[in-house]
């Protein structure tokens, strides 16, 4: 059986790359496609390359409903989890989500009209919604407090991994003819769900969910799987203990509903931190990554005018180059800290968008123009993933009370989806009508999130997970849950005394010696 780091390495090619991969394949696949002549003969309905006019812009609205319904069935997708997280728990989760994914696959590839293909377009988008809200959670409890920030950052790793695969696999098969140059591309993208199914009941669960569940001493079994060492190891048992004595201090009921977060609470401050994961995604697609991910190719051919073969050739390098940056926050998040690189990234992403919008406003901008443009969204890509290609999954399964860990991602990553829709829903009406003005709302957006992030996130790096709810739950107000964050230890495992004075539990949580 595979213990320790293998363990990991294993949870991560099997099920981790290949959930996300689908994730990017699946999201930033079509709209290349929607370029070619096959596919427009085909799909008629969505023709943007041979109309003109009103038929142009009526084409053009529903090429973006057809794309973003993957988007609309993620957000159902993700919200699921709500009700099957805690009741299959992760691996069960994972694996519906796999089958739900080549369903929608299936029906999408074998199309033969508009309405079969944004029918698979939605069911794809359940199975992908799920993975996306899972997956992260599944990481994180599974992981050291160490090492949990790289752990779930290769989820971004992932995911642009997966765009820069379908761009690169789109221009490739554009060279083909017929409905050879879309269907292919769109078959391929059974290999990562289908991995999934035959990998994810090889690893061990959640040990934290088997805590839940009341099965503890699998959770110990599983636990010490992933740590490598003996379940009897005393790291091991005190790890244990932690997990069940913070789970039965926010035990407030049996029921766990997405009413309770609403209502939050003044003990937990579950509102709070609700909105810390609500917020975050929000910036998460409203900073633009979105937009240029999906209509990187668009954007390059029909606002900079720089012809459909280099469109195609500068967006699959320009996402490529993402991918390679992708590698700053694996190795930043778990030294400078969740806070800084959210900061970074947003500062970095407001600057990118406000060059952006100069050097697309003129009515007929030069090469040397279009050329900047090309620049700064290259630069764009450097700073997008160093905050938002993962640490945003990993932030809000770090702030959220175990028993609503499942339920708070899951709602924070279908508000994700929610955003991600509508930014694929207006983006090409978008920068048909209102042009460079549209980069101005992305350049706000980012402004807003380093000074957001200074005032309300706390840092989690390297703390324990139980440990970060001590933080939520004894901080005298929102206002001091920053600054006693940075002062709480880091450690993996703190021990934990509990004394029980007239039904008022007090818990200290102390360093390992």
């Amino acid at each position: 059986m595979l213990r320790g780091k293998t363990l990991h390495l294993a949870q991560l090619l099997l099920t981790v790359a290949p959930a996300f991969i689908s994730y990017g394949y699946n999201q930033a696949g079509v709209a290349p496609l929607a370029s070619l002549q096959s596919w427009v003969s085909h799909f008629p309905e969505i023709d943007t390359l041979n109309t003109k006019g009103a038929i142009k812009k009526t084409n053009s609205t529903r090429k973006g409903a057809v794309i973003a319904s993957l988007q609309l069935g993620a957000l159902v997708g993700a919200l699921s989890c709500v009700y099957f997280g805690d009741r299959l728990g992760r691996r069960k989760t994972i694996f519906m989500a796999a089958i739900i994914t080549i369903i929608g696959e299936l029906l999408q590839t074998s199309s033969y009209d508009i309405i079969q293909f944004t029918l698979g377009r939605v069911i794809l988008g359940i199975g992908i919604g799920q993975l996306s809200a899972t997956v992260p959670v599944w990481q994180a409890e599974c992981s050291s407090a160490k090492h949990r920030g790289q752990h779930v950052v290769v989820d971004g790793i992932c995911m642009v991994l997966g765009f820069v695969i379908t761009n690169w696999v789109d221009y490739g098969f554009s060279k083909t003819a017929g409905e050879t140059q879309w269907r292919v591309p769109l078959a391929l993208s059974f290999l990562f769900p289908l991995t999934i199914l035959g990998s994810v009941f090889l690893l061990p669960e959640s040990p934290r969910w088997l805590v839940f569940v009341s099965r503890t001493d699998e959770a110990a079994q599983s636990l010490a799987a992933y740590r490598g060492l003996s379940a009897d190891d005393e790291a091991v048992q005190t790890e244990i203990a932690t997990i069940e004595s913070s789970l039965e201090l926010t035990a407030q009921s049996k029921s766990l509903t997405l009413r309770e977060l609403l209502l939050g609470s003044d003990e937990e401050r579950l509102l709070y931190r609700f909105a810390l994961c609500l917020v975050i995604q929000f910036f998460q697609q409203m900073c633009g990554g979105n937009l240029i991910s999906t209509y990187i190719s668009t954007i390059f051919e029909e606002n900079l005018h720089l012809g459909a073969e280099l469109s195609r050739i500068l967006g699959a390098s320009a996402l490529t180059w993402k991918l390679v940056c992708n590698f700053i926050p694996f190795f930043a998040i778990d030294r400078l800290g969740r806070r800084k690189v959210f900061i970074v990234s947003g500062a970095g992403m407001s600057l990118c968008m406000i060059v952006l919008a100069i050097t697309t406003s003129f009515d007929n901008a030069s090469k040397g123009l279009s050329i900047v443009s090309v620049a700064f969204i290259w630069l764009f890509n450097m700073f997008y993933p160093i905050g938002f290609s993962g640490a945003n999954f990993l932030y809000c399964t770090e702030v959220a009370p175990m028993r609503l860990r499942v339920a708070m991602s899951s709602a924070s990553t279908a508000n994700k989806w929610l955003w991600n829709f509508i930014v694929v829903m207006i983006t090409p009406v978008a920068l048909d009508t209102i042009g460079w003005k549209y980069y101005i709302i992305y350049a706000v957006i980012s402004a807003c999130i380093p000074v957001t992030v200074y005032l309300f996130y706390p840092e989690t790096m390297g703390r324990n997970l139980e440990a970060l709810n001590h933080v939520f739950r004894d901080a005298p107000s929102p206002w001091h849950i920053v600054s006693m964050a940075r002062k709480l230890p880091q450690g993996d495992v703190p021990g934990v005394h509990i004394q029980r004075p007239e039904e008022k539990v007090i818990v200290e949580l102390k360093e390992n010696a």
